[in-house]
């Protein structure tokens, strides 16, 4: 498995009512068809070896013999495929009979996992014949060989160090206290569940909710596979729902009604980081569990199929409600902010650019929640030597437009006078030249706020905090800084949002600002154009924003996120450029935490924030090495 990515099937085979013959037939074509697919793992149905629906049947002891043979058979047909099964069939002790699902691997049973609560209500009847499992694992001779029989049996991999596997049957995932809770906490990764779940109107939307809501409580992934064509309509009809879910994330789904296999590729390294994450994740003593491995070829073999979003902090559903619920985050901080302090007046920076944009927009929505007038918010505007028409109008047509307090204060003279006191050359245009103007910026703000009895609301994102890409103390400093924990890939998409429910003046001047180039214009322009770009100086920020979540949020070593971007971004960047920006990303990110360990407060909005007193927090001085080393090995 590369990058901890592991393929995995749920089954649904056409089934016929006691025709072990026939059933055995189809789950060995269907786990053929996962195995040329490349999946380590299959889930078929409950009882899928008799099918669900024999009724009285499961007490003679003719079917019972026949499940036995057929489940030999197919550990016989199937000994040569690296595959892990996971099949349901009936299992006799004396004086008691079980709903078991078979897991075996390459011809060899591993053990019976049998179902712990048995339904007698309503339309199951499963209490005429089953028993439920033993309260202690038991020994048994099955498909002529000795195997253990028992509820909460761990499967665990060899040579796949997060690999764990469990199974509970059908309703064990329906009650208060399920048996996968234990096996969770007991170290299983992967939960399988071959069910027969009988199809009742807004019973689909509930399982669903069931199974995405359990892989997210449990931080494991969640493989659900039904019975469905084939079984008895006597009184019950089965849609073959099959889910994949995975900490709360639903990877695949099957349509009701059909047969056939659903694949996905869950990441067992994402599940194992995020259990090191949570405190509160209890975990119990680990256990060696029953052993299994997969050949050394199967694993060098297996590709990654798998591709996750390019903007992992742009939803793909719900942007406008996620839009709706940030600006509100973002203006509620203010505004707690504003309250505490007894303030009724923000000064902002406001360049023309995205992010100042944004923080006056937040800024205006934070007066409106406290029935504050607009006019106790100073938007000024510093032209200096690398600002442009365009950002300048844009700024005042903003302002203006939001009936906010606009002032242009030029900071050229300053700068100039600056520049002969410490003996700087105007025509030198280093990092001396680019951070006056910005200190000197930060310095007018800052005497503004106290000649108005306000504060400074910062600008600077998440994106250019994590890139260092930030003046210290001057644009890094500012008194709240509400766009803190917001990257740029997400900041256009607020912007966007508040041009959509804005009037035209407004809206026009919005979406001007989203065509504009990132710039901090510390730069003279060339034929009034902008001539210093950000993205050409550190990277493109949709790269940066998808190096820092998975970085962060997952703790993802750099080989992994190289190979995810790969797949992200294929047919957009070259393989050389994004390992160039993923260089410079990690270099940026480990030399400029000095930066961020002195950040003004600000809300934090997103699974992902870098404040030093909140989910971030590492020595300014601290080695990246360890990573530079596995990036000069890519």
């Amino acid at each position: 498995m590369k990058d901890g990515f592991f393929r995995i099937a749920a089954a649904t085979p056409e089934t016929r009512a006691a025709d072990v013959e026939n059933n055995i037939l189809k789950i060995r074509e269907q786990m053929e068809e996962a195995w040329k697919a490349g999946c380590g793992a299959i889930v078929f149905p409950e009882l899928a070896v008799t099918g669900y629906t024999c009724g009285d049947l499961f007490r003679d002891s003719t079917l019972l013999k026949a499940a036995e043979d057929g489940l030999q058979r197919l550990l016989e047909e199937t000994k040569d495929w690296d595959i892990l099964g996971i099949v349901g069939i009936p299992a006799a002790l004396p004086g008691a009979l079980y709903n078991c699902a078979a897991v075996f691997l390459r011809g060899r049973l591993l053990g019976l996992s049998a179902k712990d609560n048995i339904p007698n209500y309503a339309e199951f009847y499963e209490g005429r014949h089953f028993t439920r499992a033993p309260e202690k694992p038991v020994s048994l001779r099955f498909c002529g060989e000795e195997t253990v029989l028992g509820s909460g049996l761990l499967y665990r991999c060899e040579n796949v160090e997060e690999l764990v596997l469990g199974v509970e049957v059908c309703e064990d995932l329906w009650v208060a206290s399920p048996p996968s809770a234990g096996m969770a906490l007991r170290g299983a990764t992967v939960l399988c569940n071959p069910s027969c779940s009988d199809e009742t109107i807004g019973k689909a939307e509930y399982r669903r909710e069931l199974v995405k809501s359990h892989s997210g409580r449990l931080l494991c992934a969640y493989v659900y596979a039904d019975s469905g064509f084939g079984e008895s309509t006597t009184d019950m009809v089965f849609a073959g729902h099959r889910l994949i879910a995975e900490n709360g994330a639903l990877l695949g789904e099957s349509e009701l009604f059909t047969q056939g296999i659903e694949i996905a590729e869950v990441d067992l390294e994402r599940l194992a980081g995020e259990r090191r994450r949570m405190n509160t994740w209890e975990a119990a003593p680990p256990e060696e569990g029953i052993p299994f491995s997969y050949r050394a070829e199967t694993l060098e073999s297996f590709s990654v199929d798998r591709t996750e979003p390019c903007a992992p902090f742009v939803p793909k559903e719900g942007l406008e409600e996620r839009c709706k619920r940030i600006l509100m985050m973002q203006a509620q901080g203010l505004a707690v902010r504003l309250k505490h302090i007894g303030c009724a007046t923000a000064v902002i920076g406001l360049s023309g650019g995205l992010d100042s944009t944004l923080a006056l927009l937040v800024t205006v929505r934070a007066f409106s929640l406290l029935g504050l007038p607009k006019e106790g918010i100073k938007a000024v505007s510093m032209p200096c030597f690398g600002t442009t028409g365009r950002t300048k109008s844009n700024a005042q047509r903003i302002a203006e437009e939001l009936h906010v307090d606009f002032r242009e204060i030029s900071i050229e003279k300053a700068v100039r006078q600056h520049f002969a006191d410490i003996g700087q050359r105007e025509d030198v245009f280093d990092v001396t030249f680019e951070n006056s103007q910005a200190r000197e910026r930060t310095q007018v703000l800052m005497d503004l706020a106290n000649q108005v009895n306000g504060i400074v609301v910062g600008t600077g994102d998440l994106s250019e905090l994590a890139l260092g890409w930030a003046t210290y103390n001057g644009d890094h400093m500012s008194m709240y800084g509400v766009n803190a924990s917001v990257p740029k890939t997400l900041v256009r998409h607020l912007v966007r949002f508040e041009a959509s429910q804005s009037g035209e003046a407004l809206k026009k001047a919005l979406l001007d600002v989203l065509d504009t180039p990132v710039s901090p214009e510390l730069i003279p322009p060339k034929d009034g154009e902008i001539a210093q770009k950000t993205e050409e100086l550190v990277g493109p920020y949709e790269l940066h924003d998808f190096f820092l979540y998975y970085l962060l949020r997952f703790g993802f070593r750099p080989g992994k996120i190289y190979r995810m971007a790969l797949r992200a971004f294929a047919g957009q960047y070259e393989s050389a450029v994004i390992l160039g920006w993923l260089k410079v990303f990690y270099r940026r990110f480990f030399t400029q935490q000095f930066k961020r360990s002195c950040l003004p407060d600000g809300p934090k909005v997103g699974s992902v924030t870098l404040s030093p007193r909140g989910d971030f927090r590492m020595p300014s001085d601290a080695s990246w090495r360890v990573w530079q080393k596995e990036l000069e090995e890519l």
